[in-house]
């Protein structure tokens, strides 16, 4: 068990980096990195439920410029570190329930990440504005230090919150149930509320009318 803990927190370090600091390669997607998260703690199926439940709320998140928006991908391997050896129905709700607690103080993180990295660059403004090599490498490998100690802290926090549930919390079969539903519900209204807002009006909206119409078709028919 610690094992897979240990490796939860270096990917949980990972997926951090890579939302803005590094690389940007789309692990930190909710879907990808449960789903990674998944196979590590030893139950993939898990990983990929969750991981298409937090992904429908990351969907609702447009993340341009300096919009505030919470770290989907390190509440994604806490959520998975949570439901992970549960029956699915177990699982979701309370797995889904702490990956979103941890994606929001994740994008609080982020804020702060930001705030700092600022107060240095304004601190060696001078430095910066004259061109200096080694100061250019020294902020910029600061913020890539602090982003990387936020990842560190956020999926650490994430790892222990999933290991008190798990351990203290009892869970009837009913209270699990009504607790997926409503993960299960909010995630798709997030979806949806997205999907209308960043589809705009007229031509695009009836793309997205008649899109909507034959997936719902098609789930019927499956």
């Amino acid at each position: 068990m610690i094992d897979n803990v240990i490796l939860l927190g270096i990917w949980g370090v990972i997926v951090g980096l890579d939302m803005t600091s590094v690389g940007q390669t789309m692990i930190s997607r909710p879907l990808v990195a449960a789903t990674v998260a998944g196979v590590i703690a030893g139950d993939p199926a898990s990983g990929l439920v969750v991981g298409v439940v937090l992904e429908f709320f990351a969907l609702d998140v447009l993340p341009v410029g300096a919009a505030r928006y919470p770290d989907y991908g390190l509440g994604a391997v806490a959520a998975v570190a949570t439901a992970a050896g549960t029956p699915s129905v177990l699982g979701t709700g309370l797995g889904v329930g702490v990956g979103l607690v941890i994606a929001y103080l994740g994008g609080v993180g982020t804020h702060l990440v930001r705030v700092l990295n600022g107060n240095d660059v304004v601190r060696n403004s001078g430095l910066l504005d004259s061109g200096n090599r080694a100061a250019v490498n020294a902020v910029h490998m600061r913020g890539l230090l602090r982003d990387g100690v936020r990842a560190a802290f956020v999926t650490a926090l994430g790892l222990l919150l999933a290991i008190l549930l798990r351990n203290t919390v009892p869970i009837t079969l009913q209270g699990a149930v009504f607790l997926r539903i409503v993960v299960v519900g909010a995630a798709v209204s997030a979806l949806v509320s997205g999907a209308v807002r960043f589809s705009g009006r007229r031509v695009v909206m009836q793309w997205f009318v008649l899109g909507l119409v034959i997936g719902s078709l098609g789930v019927v028919a499956l």
